[in-house]
């Protein structure tokens, strides 16, 4: 069975970034002449750990970017390097003391195996530490990406760079909430 190795984009290869692999194995049947069935099977990597550029931030620069959840805004600088998470002047243990608000915000570290190559300054407003976290989350999300276009890709794929656009719907006049009617009395 003929095998050959395509990569996906050419771009990558200029700029001497591993690109993901595709495997492509062509089977072919034939029955007849006139019937020939042809079938294709393409495999692809989903373990490969993309690794970041090491130029995409020079030592004392940063990636700049705003992640966003209900009324919360995380401006986000993401620096190279290890070292510990500034949020709001505050250590990143202090400021989310909840265990679990800490494990949301490092997913998109977590998924793109860059644990620890990367710190940043945080300044949030608004919003309750729930939503917070998640605006963090995005804005980091949204820093990573623009380190490479793998990162990039896999942070799309597990929806890291989606802005979840729920809000608290307004009050209507006539009703009590949102959508809370006034009690109604039959007689």
């Amino acid at each position: 069975m003929p095998t050959k190795t395509i990569t996906t984009k050419k771009v990558l290869a200029k700029k001497k970034v591993p690109a993901v692999q595709k495997t492509v194995s062509h089977k072919t049947e034939t029955k007849s002449r006139h019937k020939a069935a042809a079938s294709k099977t393409v495999e692809q990597k989903a373990d490969v750990k993309p690794e970041p550029e090491t130029d995409a931030i020079s030592k004392g620069r940063y990636i700049f970017a705003t992640g966003r959840r209900k009324t919360s805004v995380a401006n986000v600088r993401l620096f190279a390097g290890a070292g510990d998470f500034i949020i709001n002047k505050k250590p990143f243990k202090k400021y989310f003391d909840f265990g679990h608000y800490r494990q949301e915000i490092m997913e998109p570290f977590a998924v793109t195996g860059l644990e620890g190559k990367y710190h940043a300054v945080v300044q949030i407003n608004g919003g309750g530490s729930h939503s917070q976290a998640l605006a963090l989350r995005h804005g980091l999300a949204i820093a990573l990406g623009t380190t490479s276009p793998e990162v990039r890709l896999v942070l799309k794929k597990n929806g890291f760079l989606t802005r979840d656009d729920r809000k608290k719907e307004r009050k209507k006049p006539g009703l009590r909430r949102a959508r809370r009617a006034p009690q109604w009395a039959k007689r």
